[in-house]
């Protein structure tokens, strides 16, 4: 993947330069999302792209491209960097001051870099072709507004190397009151008997687009039970199915945690009928 977005110009990889007073490289003071793509089609864009404006909304930072402008940057990296599978990773910081200083700078242009990568074809809904995932729980560490998509990920990214450093694929989280709230990169969610629960969106979890699209996907259909409520970590121990979600890897069945075997092991007959419904209905939003 070569061909890069900065700034209102296509160019190599290479030749993107940001300066090093740009805030998003001392502060971590930006927003930024992830679009999935196949074969041309993006998953989920209008949603990515109302999360990212309301994040940036959430921080101060003052830029508003419309909706076709964000399109047409997707679509021309898509095109430019050979089509197939591909990840879009939109990044806005609030730009580059003169000087290294805590408050808001006036009068700063934010900066806007965009690229492509590759990922994984979509998933199969087929349980014997599904990966299985293993994951470790810890006590969430991060700061208390999560729910705001920042660049500044040093929290994440440091419970998620806790978990890789064990062999898992990610790490649950949970709170002071042994609450499940996510995990450091995905949602989370839990199946007992047939019903799936998840958290409550609040400023402990982010508002997933794949959560969301997930969900009204399942309250539409009606076949599979949903509840948002609190999830103990008594509950998730003792879950038939554990799922993780994020744009990259939609519905990711969790087959272990702790080194302990969740419900039978293996793969849920749940997760195949939501990987299902979601895969028929994830071209909608």
């Amino acid at each position: 993947m070569s061909i890069v977005f900065l700034n209102d110009a296509f160019m190599p990889m290479e030749e993107a330069k940001i300066s090093p007073m740009d805030r998003g490289f001392l502060f971590g003071d930006g927003i930024y999302e992830v679009i999935p793509s196949y074969d041309g089609q993006l998953v989920g864009f209008a949603p990515h792209i109302e999360r990212m404006n309301n994040g940036m909304q959430e921080i101060g930072i003052d830029f508003s491209w419309p909706l076709e402008k964000w399109r047409e940057v997707c679509e021309n990296l898509i095109e430019k960097n050979g089509n197939g599978n591909l990840g879009i990773y939109l990044h806005v910081s609030r730009g580059a001051d003169t000087k290294r200083f805590h408050a808001y700078p006036e009068g700063v242009a934010p900066t806007v870099f965009a690229f492509a990568f590759e990922i994984p074809a979509a998933p199969v809904a087929d349980k014997q072709q599904a990966k299985g995932y293993k994951v470790s729980t810890t006590r969430d560490l991060r700061w208390e507004r999560c729910h705001i998509k920042s660049t500044a990920l040093l929290g994440n990214v440091m419970h998620f190397q806790q978990g890789y450093a064990q062999g898992a694929n990610e790490t649950l989280l949970f709170n002071a009151n042994n609450e499940l709230t996510e995990a450091s990169a995905c949602n989370a969610y839990i199946v007992k008997d047939g019903v799936v629960a998840t958290p409550p969106l609040d400023n402990q979890i982010l508002p997933g687009i794949t959560r969301f699209m997930l969900l009204d996907i399942l309250k539409k259909d009606g076949t599979i039970k949903m509840e948002e409520r609190i999830v103990t970590m008594d509950e998730v121990f003792n879950a038939d199915e554990v799922w993780v979600t994020s744009s990259s890897k939609e519905i990711a069945p969790v087959i272990e945690i702790d080194g302990k075997p969740v419900g039978n092991g293996e793969v849920g007959d749940v997760w195949q009928a939501a990987q299902t419904l979601y895969s028929a209905g994830k071209h909608n939003y």
